[in-house]
């Protein structure tokens, strides 16, 4: 059964692609304990273990806008571009971005590739 955000057990959040799986504080787009933020789209968010300044937070990841998946937001998981979208609807529907992320993204794999050694 796959996981969304509404199905989430136990407030643990769980990356439906890489397995990263953590406890989370809160889920949508105001955080508690935070003055004036606004986040961009409703997120898994828990607070910073490394900071003491209550208003600190981490986001930790979103559901896919299209496949509604629980992804976080690692650059292997996911892409923000006006939403949330996980690497395998952006691969499947590339043709939709913009140039500009297209390109960014090709660059990304690129890099990414390990080496290819020739033999002669």
């Amino acid at each position: 059964m796959e996981q969304t955000a509404t199905e989430t057990p136990q407030n643990t959040f769980s990356c439906q692609l890489c397995g990263l799986s953590t406890s989370f504080t809160y889920y949508g787009q105001k955080p508690p304990n935070t003055r004036a933020i606004v986040l961009l789209e409703e997120c898994f968010v828990t607070k910073d273990p490394f900071s003491p300044d209550k208003e600190k937070f981490l986001v930790l990841g979103s559901t896919c806008s299209l496949c509604g998946k629980c992804v976080c937001v690692g650059p292997d998981c996911s892409l923000f571009y006006t939403k949330r979208f996980c690497v395998p609807c952006v691969n499947r529907h590339l043709d939709q971005f913009p140039q500009q992320v297209r390109a960014e993204l090709a660059k990304k794999s690129q890099s990414s590739q390990p080496g290819v050694t020739q033999l002669t």
